[in-house]
Parts: structure tokens; C-alpha cells; sequence
């Protein structure tokens, strides 16, 4: 089974929803501004102070005007475009699905993959808090455009760097370098440059690996116990051992039971499965889906409903998406959204649920297929004291 791409069962559907979408973007766009204009960050206010710029409240007191009387202009046109976008949402599938065609289909499963053999997948999340401009605000976040572009390039040049393995050349106990404390250089990427990073494993080297030898002279071990590390950078089942990191102990942090724990400024390498959540804007969603597809081939996208749902009931109007955005190296066969019914507060207005999706992992020698399921979801988090609502069967 292959998924298409479009949510909409048939183009022209598609097109009528492209066409009320286009007419409801001016007015949202402007309303988005008109919020956004009165709405300063830390950073934006940061500074204004040290720029010593006092026009501000101009900019604040002419800029509201100027979106707000755009806003009442373009409203007719948005409403117009609300009476054809909002019908079409009951034939809409919950999510849209990009795939990156890959040079041989060999590249996307692990071929020859044998039940008796131990394999292991990497497997990210990450809260991005891609809202709208005006509401990211409220979060002291701005640009939501701008970082999802920094944060799709982040993902890529982490997932994508050369592997550099790094090998304490003593006998003592300092143990295997970590990035938090590596004494190589830490490279500051660009923007729109692919960096080349390093990255740490814990394994035995081979011929093929770029092998860093670091001498390990005057090291300071701390009075702490040391524990195993899992290698979170590569598919293997090898551990290495080192103490806690000095940042962490400086600030009096302790081990709590057999949890590892590791700081990095680099993004995971080797992920096999990337579920992000709060991607609640449909065109930071897009933005991030252009970078990745290159590193992931399947990209699910703009997951949720919208309107009133259930479509005939109305008894919940949802104005966003679930936020949830998965990324797989694997093909998807068939994936499935579960809508929470029962929502309060803020939560309410975004259309929070499960996504549930099959992945192929790859083949055996017979030709028969090995699968894998991946759920991912964002649950509610309002603000105050709640009863526990539970949703019918």
C-alpha cells in the first residue's frame, strides 16, 4: 500500500480548498501581524536598550492601525473562503505525506534483515513550539519562519555528519570522550552551509572510521561513580564508561539511579524516526518538510483535523492542527489518526491526537516483509486544576 500525497481524495476537491485557503491567509495573515506588532520579545526589548531605540511606541501605535484596518478589508474576502474551506474539511484525511524518491529501493530497508539478528534504531522528539508569530510570542519566541528554517538545517547537518570516533590514548580510567567534553574544536555551523561535525562512539574501531587518538595528561576525575553510557549516535549495542560531566556536578547534580545522562550541543546522528510536536503552523511544517526530505524520505505533515468535529456534530471547533510532524528513513504503509475528543482550556482550540503509522524495516532472505509500528502524540497540558475527563469507547 502507498500513500498518496494529498490529504483530498481527487484534485479538484484539492483545488476548492487551495482557492478558500487562499482567500482566508490576507485576513489571518494580517491579524497574525496586528498581535504580533504589540507583542515584544525579551530579545526584541534586549535590544531596543541597547541600541537605545525609543520608537517603539510609534511603531507599535501606527502598525496597529494599519493591520487592523487591512484586517477589516480583507475579512469579507475571508469569510467567502471560510464557507468553501470549512465543508471540505470532513473529506479531508488528517495528515499530508511527502516522499523522497530514493536512488534504489534497496536504500530505504535493511535488506536481508534475519530475526535472530539484533538490530537497533534511533529514535528523536523535540517540542518546537512553531505557532503562529503572534502566539509563539506569548511564549517569548518570535520568527516562527525563520526557526523553522535554523532548526530543519540543525536536524540535517546533525544527522548527516561524518562519523569521528574519539579514543582516550591512555591506560588510566579518564574513559572515552564525550562531545560535552571533547577537546576538539566545537564548529559554529552557518545558516545555509552543511557543517561538518564531530560525533562520538563508543565501539571498537574499524579500518573505514576516522580514528581521533586524545591524550588524556592532567585530567581531574571527579569523586563521582562511574556509569555506562548508551551510544545514542549509532546502531550498536556496545557501551562505554565515563564520569559525569563536570557542568553538571558543578551545579550540584547527581545521577539519579542507572539513567544516563549526556550534553550535547549536536543534534542525534544515525535517527531512524523523528517526531516533532507543536508544528501547529502550516507553513513552518512545510518549510521544515523541504529540508528533511532529503535526509528522511517520509515525512508525514499538518496531522490533525479542523473545523467542527465531529464533522456533522460541532461540538468542538478546531482552528489548528495537532502539531505533529514524523519524519521516517523507513517507507510508511499505512498510518492512522486518533482525535482526542475530550480538550479544555487552550488545548481546546488545536486537534490533539494520536498518529499511529506502519513502517517497513526491511526483508528477509524469503522475500517477506518485517515491519514495525511507531505511535507518536502530544498530550493536553492546560494551565490549573482539572478532573480527569475519560472518553467514551
Amino acid at each position: 500500500m502507498v500513500l498518496r500525497a494529498s490529504p483530498f481524495p481527487n484534485g479538484f476537491v484539492a483545488g476548492i480548498h487551495a482557492i478558500g485557503w487562499a482567500f482566508i491567509l490576507p485576513c489571518f495573515w494580517f491579524l497574525d501581524r496586528l498581535i504580533a506588532v504589540c507583542k515584544s520579545t525579551t530579545q526584541e526589548r534586549t535590544q531596543r536598550m541597547e541600541q537605545e531605540c525609543y520608537l517603539q511606541p510609534f511603531k507599535v501605535f501606527f502598525g496597529s492601525i494599519t493591520f487592523f484596518i487591512l484586517f477589516l478589508a480583507t475579512a469579507p474576502l475571508a469569510f467567502i473562503g471560510f464557507l468553501l474551506w470549512a465543508p471540505l474539511q470532513a473529506c479531508r484525511r488528517p495528515f499530508s505525506y511527502h516522499r523522497e524518491m530514493p536512488p534504489s529501493p534497496q536504500k530505504e530497508t535493511r535488506r536481508g534483515l534475519e530475526l535472530e539478528t539484533r538490530v537497533s534504531f534511533g529514535f528523536a522528539t523535540a517540542n518546537l513550539c512553531l505557532l503562529p508569530d503572534s502566539l509563539a510570542r506569548f511564549n517569548n519566541l518570535g520568527h516562527t519562519q525563520h526557526r523553522a528554517t535554523i532548526i530543519g538545517q540543525r536536524i540535517a547537518q546533525g544527522v548527516c555528519r561524518p562519523n569521528i570516533r574519539i579514543y582516550v590514548d591512555s591506560p588510566s580510567s579518564c574513559g572515552t570522550l564525550s562531545p560535552s567534553v571533547s577537546t576538539l574544536p566545537a564548529a559554529q555551523p552557518s545558516v545555509g552551509d552543511r557543517a561538518d561535525t564531530s560525533e562520538v562512539h563508543f565501539s571498537t574501531p574499524k579500518p573505514s572510521d576516522h580514528v581521533v587518538p586524545v591524550p588524556c595528561d592532567n585530567t581531574e576525575e571527579p569523586s563521582v561513580e562511574s556509569y555506562s553510557v548508551f551510544n545514542s549516535n549509532q546502531n550498536s549495542n556496545q557501551q562505554g564508561h565515563r564520569s559525569a560531566p563536570r557542568a553538571l556536578l558543578s551545579q550540584g547534580l547527581r545521577q539519579q539511579g542507572s539513567v544516563p545522562w549526556e550534553v550535547s550541543s549536536l543534534f542525534p546522528a544515525n535517527v531512524d524516526m523523528l517526531c516533532l510536536e507543536e508544528v501547529f503552523d502550516k507553513r513552518a511544517a512545510k518549510k521544515l518538510a523541504q529540508i528533511l526530505k532529503p535526509v528522511f524520505g517520509h515525512i508525514l505533515y499538518d496531522v490533525g483535523v479542523y473545523a467542527c468535529q465531529p464533522p456533522c456534530g460541532c461540538s468542538h471547533f478546531k482552528f489548528f492542527n495537532s502539531g505533529l510532524f514524523l519524519a521516517s528513513r523507513f517507507p510508511v504503509l499505512n498510518a492512522q489518526y486518533n482525535f482526542f475528543p475530550n480538550s479544555r482550556g487552550e488545548d481546546a482550540l488545536a486537534a490533539k491526537g494520536l498518529l499511529a503509522t506502519k513502517v517497513l524495516i526491511g526483508e528477509h532472505g524469503n522475500n517477506k516483509k518485517v515491519v514495525g509500528y511507531f505511535n507518536c502524540t502530544h498530550l493536553h497540558a492546560p494551565e490549573g486544576k482539572f478532573d480527569l475527563l475519560q472518553g467514551s469507547e
